[in-house]
């Protein structure tokens, strides 16, 4: 029983990913595990932090047919970013919240952040990254993050890590966890940051593998990105105007994929734009001045402190007010209009999008009725197998 009960899992695990992969242009959901999501604003919401809320967003992605489901990882102090919201006191941890998804989803993958050099060991995470994507099937994918905030390092009594040797020290990580999952004796490693003796774990994923993520845009982070990752996360280097980003993407997807094809490694590589889509062009810009309006200054300021502090390279071209809005591009207007964006993004380069929305479960929702059926008519999407 429990053989056939694997190879059947090995069947989905395979069907998952090989159905994201087809698709023309696929489709995430950056789930809104934060207070205040991606947008410092006060405007009227329903959106929530809480698990309850981000099982009902995965749930409905899930249904609408949504390749995959992901959010980020944080530590902040108390008062998250202050102003008079608190943005992103509260958040829940997506690696823990993966689990709990995997059982009430079907089809969807379920990709974790973990900053994997704050205090874990390759064995815990390849064990327990194994234990998820048992129970989901073999749906599980993680996003490695090295973390570059100092404050965040100082909350586990660490120093901070230079820029390149966290990356180092990122492929020394992933390649234990990686042999842990695939090989079938003990390891015995001694590496410059990590070692194990007789090491071993079981069950192993589904397909000894898991779907591997990462969004580094640096050189030290392309290079490791290209020598692990399955989806790479790239970011505008031009701010949130999408004319902007559809000019100045094109070089640096080619970059990476110049680096990825000399290592004879094949990815898929995405972005996030965060959608404002309505009936009428004019109700969507409306919706995007709410937003921006009513943005909490207080947390705003510190927000994109936070962010310009630190030696990431990625995010440098936007503006305050882009940060406000939220998300890497802002693609605001009518369905087709949504949709015309959504080719052209494609046509720069991109394999995906991992879509943010501000009021997420209505905005979904209207998105899988107007949006989903334009996507399939203009060729984005095809029917899963």
């Amino acid at each position: 029983m429990s053989q056939k009960r694997s190879k059947h899992r090995q069947a989905v695990q395979t069907t998952a990913f090989e159905r994201a992969a087809r698709q023309p242009l696929m489709l995430g959901l950056f789930l809104p595990h934060q207070q205040g999501a991606w947008s410092p604003s006060k405007a009227p919401r329903q959106t929530s932090w809480d698990f309850e809320y981000n099982a009902k967003c995965a749930r409905k992605a899930d249904r609408l047919g949504f390749d995959l489901v992901f959010a980020l990882a944080q530590w902040l102090g108390k008062g998250g970013y202050g102003g008079d919201i608190k943005f992103r006191e509260n958040a829940i941890d997506p690696f823990i919240t993966s689990a709990g998804l995997a059982p009430i989803t079907k089809n969807v993958l379920l990709v974790a952040t973990v900053h994997i050099l704050y205090g874990w060991h390759p064995l815990h995470l390849a064990k327990y990254g194994a234990v998820i994507d048992h129970m989901s099937g073999g749906r599980w994918g993680l996003n490695v993050v090295t973390g570059y905030k100092e404050s965040e390092f100082r909350m586990f009594g660490l120093d901070p890590i230079p820029h390149d040797q966290r990356y180092e020290m990122a492929a020394e990580f992933t390649t234990i966890m990686q042999r842990l999952w695939s090989e079938d004796e003990e390891l015995t490693f001694e590496g410059r940051w990590w070692r194990t003796d007789g090491a071993f774990v079981a069950p192993k994923p589904v397909n000894r593998s898991v779907i591997m993520v990462n969004a580094g845009s640096s050189p030290a982070g392309i290079d490791y990105a290209t020598d692990f990752s399955d989806i790479i996360f790239v970011t505008s280097p031009s701010g949130a105007d999408p004319l902007e980003t559809c000019k100045t993407l094109p070089d640096h997807i080619k970059q990476i994929r110049q680096v990825a094809r000399a290592k004879k490694r094949r990815i898929k590589i995405m972005i996030n734009p965060h959608i404002i889509c309505r009936d009428t062009e004019k109700a969507a810009w409306a919706q995007h001045k709410r937003i921006l309006d009513q943005r909490d200054e207080i947390a705003l300021g510190n927000f994109v402190a936070a962010f310009q502090s630190g030696d990431q390279t990625s995010w440098r071209g936007h503006a305050k007010e882009h940060w406000a809005v939220g998300g890497n591009v802002h693609l605001v207007g009518t369905p087709e209009q949504i949709v015309d964006w959504l080719v052209k993004l494609k046509g720069a380069g991109c394999d995906g999008v991992q879509i943010n929305f501000y009021n997420f479960l209505p905005d979904l929702d209207f998105f899988g009725k107007q949006v989903m059926p334009l996507l399939h008519q203009a060729g984005l999407r095809i029917p899963a197998a």
